[in-house]
């Protein structure tokens, strides 16, 4: 009789089969013989078979990470509920992807980085924007010194939610569950912004609910200085009809650039080539006026870098402490705004 053939794809399990969870299942079948998905909790009956994978089983949101099979844990739950579901995992020994934002609060994520580290296990927030190719590009250009010293940056989220969105998911519409323009929508922006621009001194913030009926903001400005000594501006909404792409923006010694989901709308900067970023996408997947028009090209290169970092034993490209630090900025432009006060990221806790 012949051996039983054992399936090596690592086992994963998806907490939330929503629009979000239903996206990365979908990435899970691109990537599928590196993985599989074991279970998933939530979600229509048919979700995960129209993702490609009719075997998963289905169960509560508390068994995914105890589920046999399953060694990574996705979280695509609502936001209020991605800390406390990221230490059930790594309390239950899986690795973690977390959707964004890794926690609300910058105690819960020092709590997930101090877990992560003690058990050796490795904890992704999925930060996508950073793995297009044109914000790749910008990285290694400023990293390598080519473009200058930075002098102002400017990160504008103008998008557009109508009140069905709000309506179909209440946690969208309250602080304490993880709603507004900035946290929600913006995040990824903030994100970006840090990531190329280095950290932030001091945070300047006002917020106001100016289209939407809801009891967390749905616009927020706020003025940055970073260590390095240059300033930033950024702009979050969803009251913005009808939405247009975020933009990013920087000013640097050297010369000006801007970039916008895909695009290169502007490359000023002597002898240092734009970036190939190839045909703009058909079609809106920017995601200004429907969240469902966010394409998966990020969440894939995303999702190679955790697999590769789970089997070389390497941190991922946004692990925890990284994810903190994002978290520490928001939860920054959130205490300028609600006091008046000119807050520094480093000294919250």
């Amino acid at each position: 009789m012949g051996e039983r053939l054992v399936d090596q794809r690592i086992g994963v399990g998806i907490i939330g089969l929503g629009t979000i969870g239903v996206a990365h299942a979908r990435v899970l079948h691109e990537l599928g013989d590196r993985v599989r998905l074991v279970a998933h909790s939530g979600g229509s009956p048919a979700a995960a078979a129209e993702a490609g994978w009719p075997d998963a089983v289905k169960v509560g949101h508390d068994d995914v990470a105890t589920h046999p099979g399953v060694q990574i844990v996705v979280v695509c739950s609502p936001s209020a509920m991605h800390a406390a579901q990221t230490l059930a995992a790594l309390d239950a020994g899986r690795h973690a992807v977390v959707e964004k934002p890794l926690s609300l609060t910058v105690g819960e994520a020092d709590r997930i980085t101090a877990l992560a580290a003690e058990r050796g296990l490795t904890v992704a927030m999925i930060s996508q924007r950073r793995f297009e190719p044109e914000n790749l590009y910008l990285k290694a250009r400023l990293d390598a010194g080519d473009l200058g010293e930075l002098r102002l940056a400017r990160t504008h989220v103008h998008w557009w939610r109508d009140d069905a969105y709000y309506a179909a998911a209440p946690w969208r519409t309250t602080a304490d569950g993880g709603g507004g323009s900035l946290l929600n929508q913006g995040m990824h922006y903030v994100d970006i912004l840090r990531w190329l621009c280095g950290e932030v001194v001091a945070v300047t913030a006002q917020q106001a609910t100016l289209a939407h009926p809801i009891d967390t903001e749905d616009t927020t400005v706020a003025t940055v200085r970073f260590a390095s000594g240059a300033l930033g501006l950024i702009s979050t909404s969803t009251a913005t009809y009808p939405g247009s792409p975020a933009t990013l923006a920087l000013d640097l010694s050297r010369g000006g650039i801007e970039v916008a989901q895909g695009r290169v709308l502007r490359w000023d900067v002597d002898g240092v080539p734009a970036p190939d970023v190839g045909a703009a996408p058909a079609g809106d997947v920017t995601g200004a006026s429907d969240p469902r028009g966010i394409g998966i090209g990020g969440h894939l290169a995303q999702w190679r870098d955790v697999l590769d970092a789970v089997a070389q034993g390497r941190p991922p490209a946004v692990d925890a402490a990284d994810a903190a630090r994002t978290i520490r900025l928001l939860s920054a432009i959130g205490e300028a705004a609600a006091t008046g006060r000119t807050v520094d990221p480093a000294a919250l806790s």
